[in-house]
This record gives C-alpha cells, sequence and structure tokens, in this order.
C-alpha cells in the first residue's frame, strides 16, 4: 500500500470501488492543523473530474496500467475494431470508451489504456493532433466579417464539422487537436 506521499501526476488509483486517475494534486500544510493533499481525479470509465482532499500518510491503492499501440480498423455494430501493432490480435471497443471517436479513420494510430491485473480495455486515446482532409466547406471571402479571427464551418473526410479559418478550402489537409476539436494549422 502506497501513502499520499506517492501520488504523482498521471498516478491510477483505486478510490470508493473505482479507478481514478490523479489529473493534478497539490501537497498543503497549514501553519495551523495538519498537513493535507488537495487532488483532481478523473473517472477512468466515465471521464468525471472530481475534486478530493487525502490527510497526510492515507493509505491509497494504486494500479497498475498499461498502454498499448492499436491501429484503427473499421466501425461495425459491435463497436469500433482495433488491431494491436505487434501481435495482430483484435477488440472491439465501444464509442464511449473513445476519446475523440470523431476523428477516428482507418489506419490511424492509437493507445488503449489497459487495466494490467484484469486485463481488461479501460480507455482508447487519439495523439494530441490528427491530420484530416477537408471535403466540404463554405468558400471564405476577404473582408466578410468585422474581426480578424473570423472562422466558418468545415467538414473533414470522417464527417466531422471544424471551425477553420476563413482562407481554407476543400482539399486543404488541416491538422485538428483531439481534445477539443479545434483547428490548429495547414499540414503542406
Amino acid at each position: 500500500m502506497a501513502t499520499t506521499g506517492d501520488i504523482r501526476n498521471g498516478l491510477c488509483i483505486l478510490y470508493n470501488n473505482d479507478l481514478y486517475t490523479v489529473v493534478e494534486f497539490q501537497h498543503v500544510k497549514p501553519g495551523k492543523g495538519p498537513a493535507f493533499v488537495r487532488t483532481k481525479l478523473r473517472n477512468v470509465k466515465t471521464g468525471k473530474v472530481i475534486d478530493n482532499t487525502f490527510s497526510s500518510g492515507h493509505k491509497i491503492e494504486i494500479q497498475r496500467v498499461e498502454r498499448r499501440p492499436y491501429q484503427f480498423l473499421y466501425n461495425d455494430d459491435m463497436g469500433y475494431n482495433f488491431m494491436h501493432n505487434e501481435t495482430f490480435e483484435q477488440i472491439a471497443i465501444p464509442k464511449e470508451m473513445i476519446n475523440a471517436p470523431q476523428f477516428l479513420k482507418e489506419g490511424d494510430s492509437v493507445e488503449i489504456v489497459y487495466h494490467a491485473d484484469t486485463e481488461s480495455p479501460l480507455s482508447c486515446e487519439l495523439p494530441a493532433h490528427v491530420v484530416l482532409l477537408i471535403t466540404y466547406t463554405e468558400p471564405g471571402l476577404k473582408g466578410d466579417t468585422a474581426s480578424s479571427t473570423a472562422l466558418k464551418k468545415a467538414t473533414v473526410e470522417t464527417g466531422a464539422i471544424v471551425q477553420v479559418p476563413l482562407f481554407v478550402e476543400v482539399g486543404t489537409k488541416i491538422r485538428v487537436d483531439t481534445r477539443d476539436g479545434s483547428y490548429v494549422e495547414r499540414v503542406k
């Protein structure tokens, strides 16, 4: 058993019979009273973030998780199907376990997080940025706006809609941030 002194960002712990990862933490030593650790914990299954305070020296149960490289194959009624890059084992994952399924296209590399003790998949994470092709967007006219940061809607090859600058046209490849779905830059 570990204690609160072992808490660090990204650590996976068992809390209230659920798996949580530590998003951020802060050791606090007030002038009066005992020390404590203030944390933000993200539920691995639901993604909900909660605030929790552990008293100093509190016992925590660390859980071992593994990140394994997979490649996206296709989507069907069983879920999203992935293949392990080394063993060629295939697995189907439900849409709810994927952090940004709207940006997933065939052949993309992802990391599937497994609980090491039970060998069960916990989540599927896309890279922070993906390159996608614009399949449809309205033409943007220069001087069409009052501000310099004008955006328009564009549909990418996966069917997702992204807000892009006016100069982006159909056939342009763009880099999209999968964490918030925002446009990053054009890709040559």
